[in-house]
């Protein structure tokens, strides 16, 4: 598949199943396409309980993404802390946080006109 093949929906899709894979919490999909001056399509934002759960998530993302998709992220930032992660894939930018840095920087109070999807946990 190219890149141009590959949807957002697809994208999401496996972005929530890699979080779901390692029993990441509180996944939401905020859609920030009727926003002015956003730098991607959507954030989807999850939070692990330890720097061990958040860098096993986003593994489990990025291992998932590229098997399924043959996408690689291109960016990550954050793996040596751990706190807060943050893996671009351009048209969806997926944060991985710990509850409390999540809690702290509130992304979803910031971004608050975007359209937020909370994902219920199948576990």
């Amino acid at each position: 598949m190219t890149k141009e093949q590959v949807s957002s929906d697809e994208l999401i899709a496996q972005i929530i199943d890699g979080i779901e894979d390692v029993k990441g919490n509180d996944i939401t999909i905020m859609d920030l396409r009727e926003l002015e001056n956003t730098v991607t399509s959507y954030f989807i934002i999850c939070n692990g309980t330890s720097n061990t759960q958040v860098n096993a998530i986003v593994n489990a993302v990025q291992k998932k993404v590229g098997k399924n998709l043959q996408e690689k992220a291109w960016h990550v930032e954050g793996e040596s802390q751990a706190e807060w992660v943050l893996i671009d894939y351009v048209n969806v930018v997926v944060h991985v946080f710990q509850k409390h840095i999540r809690e702290y920087y509130d992304l979803e109070g910031l971004w608050g006109d975007a359209k937020i999807t909370e994902i219920e946990s199948a576990y």
